[in-house]
């Protein structure tokens, strides 16, 4: 009541925090304060004079009531709930922000202009980017989440999904509902599967009728005929489908060349936008691409073309390949390479395939890209041969660090 004194003495207003540290507040009617949460609330604004707007429930969810306890926290007047992405927090965490959006809009029936969606691509971008690992039961984003055992009844669902899902889940969060597959799924419900677990649109979709369906197919069917009574787990279809449907995945090497790539194009980036590098006078330029080499040791050669395909730069070298390579460079005809080709095409950086180099005998790709002046012109193509085994060590390393990173961040 002090605190409301001051706010209509001061005009300012005065948010505040109903912590339930350990999670220690109940539903239940009859309960009495401290723990009831209803109860709670009530004397604040009633007893206290707190206006609701300024009340804010903060719960942990040591005993499992963090979601319902927030939830209760609004229907008795409490203007604001905390929480967090996925439910992280301290000890076993707090009410999660995507089950208060929802609970928001089955309470006032309205979005309000949320995106639910976003709701899926929070969780890709923790998993993907950092590395948490979802737990496969966990509501609206786990991998078990939306499944049904629709069994022989799956050309209904594919028909007509309100069948079995009232909520039209796919346009709230990008969730159709998944079948789990059985001896009586058939190609259609494995087929189904794929493209709903991989998320993969009409054109990259998988027909029933292709020649891994059938493979997969068979494989369940000899799983029950040798006695089998359980359903086919997500990573049982999964390693089934990397083995029979290939081309759906990148390959271990495909995977180390995509992030060596990215790393690559990531530097590239940065010189290209140097002014040095757009006024196409190598004696500007050079200088840039030689820090770039200082910096980059696994990086062989780079230079730069003009629009007519020819070197205007010299190769720059490391240190150990300068008095070899010293007189190759200016003026030597490029415009047949693909290298040159692509970005003149395009626009856009270009990241060639794996090949030896002649000179060196080094496995090595090469990335280029479009030098822009400041008319927003392309005048030239700035390119850089990368040996790749040196390059790939060097991306890990990286990688491991942003890792450790990532992990003791979390500790």
């Amino acid at each position: 009541m002090e605190l409301m004194k001051l706010r209509e003495e001061s005009g300012v207003n005065i948010k505040i925090r109903l912590c339930d540290t350990m999670g220690y507040g109940v539903t239940y009617p009859g309960a009495s304060l401290p723990r009831s949460v209803d109860k709670l609330i009530r004397a604040f604004v009633d007893d206290a004079g707190v206006p609701g707007q300024l009340l804010e429930w903060h719960g942990h969810n040591d005993f499992h009531k963090a979601l319902i306890n927030a939830s209760t926290a609004w229907l008795y007047g409490c203007g604001a709930a905390n929480s967090t992405l996925l439910g992280l927090g301290e000890r076993t965490g707090n009410p999660p922000i995507e089950a208060l959006i929802i609970e928001y809009i089955s309470l006032t029936g309205s979005t309000n202009g949320i995106d639910t969606t976003v709701i899926t691509d929070i969780a890709q971008y923790f998993e993907k980017e950092i590395g948490y690992k979802i737990p496969a039961n966990y509501p609206f984003i786990g991998a078990d989440f939306n499944v049904t055992r629709a069994g022989v009844h799956l050309d209904g669902l594919i028909k007509c999904e309100e069948i079995y899902n009232i909520f039209d889940t796919t346009k709230i969060l990008k969730r159709p509902i998944i079948p789990m597959i059985t001896d009586v799924s058939g190609k259609s419900g494995i087929a189904f599967w794929i493209n709903s677990h991989f998320r993969l649109d009409e054109e990259a979709a998988i027909d029933k009728r292709h020649p891994g369906i059938s493979r997969i197919h068979k494989w369940i069917t000899e799983e029950y005929d040798s006695g089998r009574v359980t359903s086919i787990s997500n990573e049982e279809l999964e390693k089934r489908v990397r083995k029979y449907i290939p081309e759906l995945f990148m390959s271990e090497l495909d995977k180390i060349k995509y992030r060596a790539a990215q790393a690559a194009v990531a530097i590239v980036k940065q010189v290209i936008e140097h002014p040095a590098i757009k006024t196409m006078k190598p004696e500007s330029q050079e200088p840039v691409m030689q820090q770039c080499i200082e910096e980059n040791p696994s990086i062989q050669f780079a230079y730069v073309v003009d629009m007519n395909g020819r070197k205007t730069t010299r190769n720059i070298k490391n240190i150990q390949d300068r008095a070899k390579y010293k007189n190759y460079g200016v003026g030597t005809e490029q415009s047949d390479r693909d290298w040159f080709i692509k970005p003149l095409q395009t626009g856009k950086i270009h990241v060639t395939n794996f090949y030896i180099y002649k000179m060196t005998g080094a496995l090595c790709i090469t990335v280029s890209a479009p030098i822009i002046d400041e008319r927003d012109e392309m005048v030239g193509i700035f390119g850089v041969d990368i040996k790749f085994k040196d390059w790939v060590k060097r991306v890990e390393d990286i990688a491991e660090y942003e890792e450790k990173q990532k992990t003791d961040r979390w500790l």
